[in-house]
């Protein structure tokens, strides 16, 4: 990736107008898109943008103070913690972490720490929000007040999650595996719609969605078949766009081309999905986590669904694991 950073700098140092110089930015910005296969190629494409501004919530662990710190020094976000002071002091110090790098904000209330962090998102001083170690609950509850919160009215929050398998030949963008219990179709399609974002933010023009079922036949008696169905001729109709949409299918025509071609499904989305709807939260989690716990997948998360992205990695989350979740917040932001 740095022999394109310097070829493409070579042309734009050059270049004797600005509209050339608007021409190789724009090419140089569709090879780091291209170039989104891992997960750490975010960094690389995060450089090259200004950097957004990270509000944590209650940020008095080390996994989200150190990850947070790295996340500035690779210059990806400037941070802002919202916690107790004396504790993140003693933390910094523990970890040998320069507390000067971040914007402290005093709070030693749980609750009144995450309010305080949607505040601050709320009156301009953040682009994406981050979950420290309050509580899921209380997060959840600042970022969905109907007064104080982050929600627009009618707005659907989701739990979006990039995965990074090795023995799958790119990522993978799933949901919901975290929020939404039982999904209805409105739900479904708005699930939809945030997997295509997030996959445009990673490079990917035109994301392959797999709406997931048990079979690829529909039947009125499984309603995660019909909603899949009608999902997928909205997608064709031009409802849904910015991807291509198709269901139900079962999980190995979604990701194995063999499968596919063994059940005679075609189309552009089977064998060679980029995102996966699952039915409900419990397929949803059962994926996510056989990939974490036996596959050793590497994996970032976020909230889709609230004015600003939102971290939510759960408190025992890896650094890695929470740097690679701002890392994609801070992608998706505007």
């Amino acid at each position: 990736m740095g022999d394109h950073y310097l070829n493409m700098n070579f042309l734009v140092d050059r270049s004797t107008t600005s509209n050339n110089v608007c021409i190789f930015v724009k090419y140089l910005t569709t090879i780091i898109l291209k170039m989104i296969k891992k997960l750490d190629d975010m960094f690389e494409v995060l450089k090259a943008q200004e950097k957004k501004r990270l509000v944590a919530a209650f940020a008095n662990d080390s996994h989200t103070i150190s990850a947070v710190s790295e996340a500035i020094d690779l210059g990806l976000v400037t941070g802002t913690l919202v916690g107790d002071e004396l504790t993140i002091a003693k933390t910094c110090e523990l970890e040998g972490i320069d507390m000067a790098k971040f914007t402290i904000v005093h709070e030693p209330d749980e609750m009144k720490a995450a309010t305080k962090a949607v505040a601050l998102i709320n009156d301009g001083k953040g682009n994406l929000l981050m979950k420290g170690l309050v509580s899921t609950d209380k997060y959840m509850r600042a970022i969905l007040n109907k007064e104080t919160g982050l929600m627009n009215p009618g707005a659907v929050l989701s739990h979006v999650t990039v995965i990074e398998n090795a023995n799958y030949h790119k990522l993978l963008i799933v949901g919901d595996v975290a929020i939404i219990p039982a999904p209805e179709i409105k739900e479904k399609i708005a699930i939809v719609k945030y997997l295509i974002q997030v996959a445009r933010s990673l490079g990917i023009k035109e994301p392959k969605v797999a709406i997931i079922g048990a079979t690829e036949q529909v039947s009125i008696k499984m309603v995660s078949t019909t909603d899949a169905a009608i999902i997928s001729k909205m997608a064709d109709r031009g409802q849904i766009q910015g991807g291509f949409v198709d269901g139900p299918l079962a999980l190995d025509v979604a990701i194995d081309k063999e499968s596919a071609e063994i059940k005679k499904i075609s189309g552009k989305v089977a064998g060679d999905a980029d995102c996966l709807v699952f039915p409900n939260i419990e397929t949803g989690n059962v994926f996510y986590k056989t990939n974490t716990k036996l596959a050793q997948s590497e994996l970032g998360a976020i909230v889709m669904g609230a004015r600003v992205p939102a971290v939510l990695s759960s408190r025992g989350d890896s650094t890695k694991t929470k740097l690679y979740s701002i890392a994609l917040a801070a992608l998706v932001a505007k």
